[in-house]
């Protein structure tokens, strides 16, 4: 067993994606066969642990399970059309394209983009977050749905989708943020009907931690393809800090934050790591570009501090643990009723995000 005093982030990082690629064949990652964001957060963060390392092993475990879930001529096998959920590891699709010059994988991003036009949208303008949700944002569909289409907007000069990820963006904050503590409930229906809301605002009724995880992570993914200088971006660094600035209030002493972000020592609350390890990735980054100032890095280094206290170890496998599965909006005691998981997709890639940021922040620091 490996002691956390002798290990970098990017150690930790390479632990758990081998100890998951030991784990799962890539076809055979849960839900097996489904396009889905489960594979999509673990894989993305298997690819920024490749960009750290150099190494190919975890470029060739991406495209294995890319592969397997694309037919020949880049159509996806099984997904939900339109669901924001099931948009989300088309991001993958960028990297293995310039990694390996494969036509195929621009066939593949071009059908995924296609359902863009395709999303139902809100009298407002933003996004329905599933087909089958009608009216509803949540605050996860800015990671699922964001990067992915900013990025295609960027490569392939088409401003709309662009313009729309921005304007989602400021829909979002300006429908969920809360005004005292500056946090985002997890989810807003519009019509004011969803079991889960308040009748009078269409608000779900409190702070889930993993939720609020997805905004600076996914923004911040966003901004990165784009100009400083063009329209929106001024707009979504302000939004990031704003809200990361919030985020630092409530962090624990232990370094992490609870499952119910601003009710910690509640009865039932409990802390939970994915969201601390998103927290963590996105003030790392914030710090790492100049967003933040130090206090940032700092809060970061603490909440990856909080998490690696509390993983295991099962011999050479590292196991990231104390993880919500996954989950729909609810009330306070829903949240803090929801199992907890180990080494289950979301729990991992949250940490692979974490681990990838800090030690890029890091390095950045000692240069």
């Amino acid at each position: 067993m490996k002691t956390s005093a002798t290990l970098t982030p990017l150690d930790y990082a390479r632990s758990a994606c081998d100890t998951m690629m030991r784990k799962y064949v890539a076809a055979d990652l849960p839900p097996k066969g489904h396009f889905h964001y489960h594979q999509g957060v673990f894989l993305s963060g298997v690819l920024k642990t490749w960009r750290l390392t150099g190494d190919r092993a975890y470029l060739d475990y991406v495209a294995e399970w890319v592969d397997s879930v694309f037919t020949a001529d880049g159509k996806i096998k099984e997904y939900a059309h339109a669901d924001l959920d099931d948009i989300q590891p088309g991001i993958l699709l960028y990297t293995l394209l310039d990694a390996t010059g494969d036509e195929k994988y621009l066939a593949c991003l071009n059908n995924v983009a296609a359902q863009i036009k395709d999303i139902p949208r809100c009298e407002c303008g933003g996004f329905y977050h599933k087909v089958g949700f009608q009216r509803q944002m949540w605050l996860d569909g800015l990671y699922m749905l964001g990067p992915f289409a900013a990025e295609y907007a960027r490569r392939f000069d088409q401003p709309e989708p662009m313009e729309e990820i921005v304007k989602e963006i400021l829909l979002m904050r300006e429908h969920t943020r809360d005004e005292k503590t500056g946090l985002w409930y997890h989810a807003w229906d519009e019509s004011h009907k969803a079991p889960w809301c308040d009748p009078e605002t269409g608000l779900a009724p409190e702070f889930w931690g993993r939720s609020i995880g997805w905004v600076p992570v996914g923004v911040q993914d966003v901004m990165a393809q784009m100009e400083p200088g063009q329209a929106g971006y001024q707009a979504l660094a302000a939004v990031v800090k704003d809200l990361l600035e919030s985020v630092m209030r409530f962090q624990s002493e232990d370094g992490r934050w609870y499952q119910v972000v601003n009710k910690g020592g509640e009865e039932g609350n409990w802390l939970e790591n994915s969201c601390s390890c998103l927290f963590a990735a996105g003030l790392a980054r914030a710090a790492g570009t100049g967003l933040m100032g130090e206090e940032a890095l700092d809060a970061a280094q603490r909440a990856f501090d909080g998490v690696v206290r509390n993983l295991e170890w099962d011999g050479e496998d590292l196991l990231v643990n104390h993880v919500c599965v996954g989950t729909g909006v609810g009330d306070y005691r829903f949240y803090c009723e929801r199992p907890c998981s180990t080494n289950d997709l979301h729990g991992v890639g949250a940490f692979l995000l974490m681990c990838a940021e800090l030690e890029e922040a890091m390095e950045k620091k000692r240069k």
